[in-house]
């Protein structure tokens, strides 16, 4: 009988969905919360940011954050950071399901934030990924590395251009 996944709810929302092919089945509907409270006007406020998980705890973001060199993070950082830790994880479970370990996947996303109107929008977030999968062809390397871009919950929900280059050593 196949573990329920309700036994899983602490897992990242990527691994669950790539998970039911091994083995995984029933329906999850997964939460993760975050949360902003801000003090001040736009440029001359803070903010904190704070997680359920307690990775982020009151973390300081504020205009200069954002948009100048400010120690602190800021809302596209954290996409980058999130977008690159789903896509790792999906082409992880691409390539435990085509039989193959890899030694080590590193992912760098780059999101791109850009003046729209009179605001600002995620124009694009590039994966750079450097990949060490022993016994792989390069062809099925990208056919796997494509599908897992293609399929990470985090590239469905940007609604921007995602573009990926790899390095397979």
């Amino acid at each position: 009988m196949a573990p329920r996944l309700e036994a899983y709810a602490s897992f990242p929302l990527s691994c669950i969905l790539l998970m039911e092919p091994f083995g995984f089945s029933g329906d999850l509907i997964m939460v993760r919360k975050g949360r902003a409270v801000w003090r001040g006007t736009g440029k001359d406020g803070t903010g904190d940011l704070t997680t359920d998980s307690g990775v982020l705890s009151n973390t300081p973001y504020s205009f200069k954050t954002r948009f100048e060199s400010e120690p602190g993070t800021n809302p596209e950082e954290l996409i980058a950071a999130a977008h690159a830790g789903c896509f790792t994880m999906a082409l992880a479970f691409q390539l435990q399901g085509a039989g193959f370990t890899p030694t080590e996947l590193a992912t760098e996303a780059a999101v791109s934030l850009e003046k729209e109107g009179q605001g600002f929008r995620i124009s694009k977030s590039a994966l750079t990924l450097r990949a060490q999968v022993p016994g792989i062809e390069r062809t099925k390397f990208e056919e796997l590395a494509r599908a897992a871009e293609k399929n990470c919950p985090v590239s469905k929900v940007l609604n921007a251009e995602i573009t990926m280059d790899f390095t397979l050593g």
